[in-house]
């Protein structure tokens, strides 16, 4: 029995389900897993069992490495070198693999304990997968780019940005840095999810702010 599940396509629609029914079950859980923001991505580890260690992760011949999962030790392993990068990053990392640990780890088969060792589930450092699903993602990329958006949905819930953008001017830069304090997450992660809703539109090479697309091209 293979400790990882084949690779399927899922829609950004299943992978925000799946990110906002975790979070239904935290709530559910009692006041101990009850979820606020900023979302501590630990506290989602501990509802799921999951122990998160920080270490040395050495590069291999593939270069660098972020993190990685061991299955059968339910243990997610975060490269300590991401601690000197800015704020969110390591929220957001943690996130992601609890996304790969859903999304893409046979849970059953890491319950069984006949399991044998299995090499750990790696991921490197390139997390900017901003064009979403394209048809030109190979299926390494395409997982990854899976992990990352139900990184997003679950650092930043539809539902919570909804009441953070309420008396908002979602054009200025202040009150995007003002809600990224808010959510915890990088500055980058915040506009990309902003972007994905189409709440608002920033074109390439550029830093000015539009309230979408139709501004710019009717």
């Amino acid at each position: 029995m293979g400790i990882f599940k084949p690779y399927r396509f899922y829609t950004k629609a299943q992978i925000e389900y799946r990110a906002n029914q975790l979070l239904r079950q935290m709530r559910r859980q009692g006041s101990q897993f009850v979820p606020q923001w900023p979302l501590d991505p630990t506290l989602v580890a501990d509802f799921l069992d999951l122990g998160v260690v920080w270490d040395a992760i050495a590069a291999d011949e593939e270069g660098a490495i972020a993190a990685r999962i061991l299955p059968l030790e339910r243990c997610i392993e975060i490269n300590e070198e991401i601690l000197d990068m800015p704020p969110g990053f390591q929220e957001s990392t943690l996130a992601h693999e609890i996304g790969h640990w859903l999304l893409h780890v046979d849970l059953e088969a890491a319950e069984d304990t006949s399991q044998k060792p299995h090499l750990p589930f790696v991921c490197r450092g390139n997390r900017e997968l901003r064009e979403g699903i394209s048809p030109n993602l190979t299926q390494l990329q395409s997982i990854e780019w899976q992990a990352q958006y139900f990184a997003s949905c679950l650092l930043m819930p539809r539902h919570v940005l909804e009441e953070m953008r309420e008396g908002r001017n979602l054009t200025e830069w202040a009150e995007l840095y003002a809600m990224r304090e808010q959510l915890g997450v990088s500055i980058s992660n915040l506009v990309n999810r902003l972007q994905d809703l189409e709440w608002i539109y920033i074109p390439k090479r550029s830093r000015q702010i539009y309230p979408g697309k139709a501004l710019i091209y009717g």
